[in-house]
């Protein structure tokens, strides 16, 4: 039996890893000890529904699980949440965002290493069937090469969870996995409550639109010879995907992103809170592991 924690429970993804847990059998091996969140109540109502221990500390923990699931609303209580299980080398979920400081991502990422820690999770948006199909596409030049595309993805102007890294993750995280972890620059405008982003690589642009609580999902890629959409509908198949992932690496398996891939969200979020600010294309900052 694999014991884990669930820390930072106040979202949807506790509910759902949960329920995964209890009814599928393929989950059957893994107990859960002990969920935490600095809400109390949020805790307590998974402690009512699904019967889990709730721990007096984030830390209670430490040297009794095999795995811990970190999904915090809150990205910078991840770190936090982390460090006292770090030394253990055991395998994490890490829900988006990672966190909300470029330095503290660097910070975070060079302990994992340091312990061999094998990380999942992130937006969820990278699990659904057509993200991943379109990145397929890019990555075997389907109709010819990328030439730009269209990305358009709910954030939230205003919230107690760090305001605009809170949600926007999602958006970001799904031109990641399509068009690639690392563009070069952003440029960045808002007009009215939406934001406009221009995501630069070395040959095309990919633009994204950030609508402010309007919960549609849409991406496309333009090709030379060829374009595909898809207006993408909310799946229950995005969090059994991503709680799969760490399944596997509960049970011995290989991380399917590299470190500095995994925090690039996060740098990516900072440089268009950047060029907001500037009026300017900011250039990504480097990531040093």
């Amino acid at each position: 039996m694999k014991k884990i924690a669930i820390l930072g429970c106040e979202n949807s993804h506790a509910n759902a890893f949960l329920t995964f847990i209890q009814t599928k059998e393929e989950f059957s091996d893994v107990e859960v000890v002990g969920v935490y969140s600095d809400d109390a109540e949020a805790s307590k109502k998974l402690n009512e529904t699904f019967g889990v221990p709730v721990l007096k500390d984030f830390s209670d923990a430490r040297g009794k699980i095999d795995g811990l699931i970190i999904t915090a609303r809150h990205g910078d209580n991840h770190y936090k949440y982390a460090k006292p299980y770090i030394e253990s080398g055991i395998p994490m979920f890490i829900d988006k965002p990672i966190t909300v400081s470029e330095s503290e991502a660097v910070e975070f990422m060079k302990e994992l290493m340091k312990n061999d820690i094998r990380i999942s999770g992130g937006s969820s948006l990278k699990q659904d069937v057509f993200v991943r199909e379109l990145r397929q596409d890019a990555e075997n030049n389907v109709g010819g090469a990328t030439i730009g595309g269209y990305v358009r993805a709910p954030y939230q102007s205003e919230n107690e969870y760090g305001g605009f890294y809170f949600y926007a993750q999602h958006l970001v995280e799904m031109v990641c996995e399509i068009f690639g972890r690392f563009p070069i620059s952003v440029t960045a405008k808002q007009n009215g409550k939406q934001l406009h982003v221009l995501f630069h690589y070395e040959s095309y642009d990919c633009v994204g639109l950030f609508c402010d609580n309007n919960y549609l999902y849409y991406a496309s890629r333009m090709a030379e010879k060829d374009a595909k959409s898809v207006v993408i509908p909310s799946s229950k198949e995005w969090f059994y995907e991503e709680f799969k992932e760490f399944h596997e690496l509960l049970l011995g398996g290989e991380q399917t992103v590299k470190y500095d891939e995994f925090i690039s969200p996060v740098f990516i979020m900072n440089a268009i809170e950047r060029s907001l600010a500037s009026g300017k294309e900011e250039p990504l900052r480097k990531i040093e592991l």
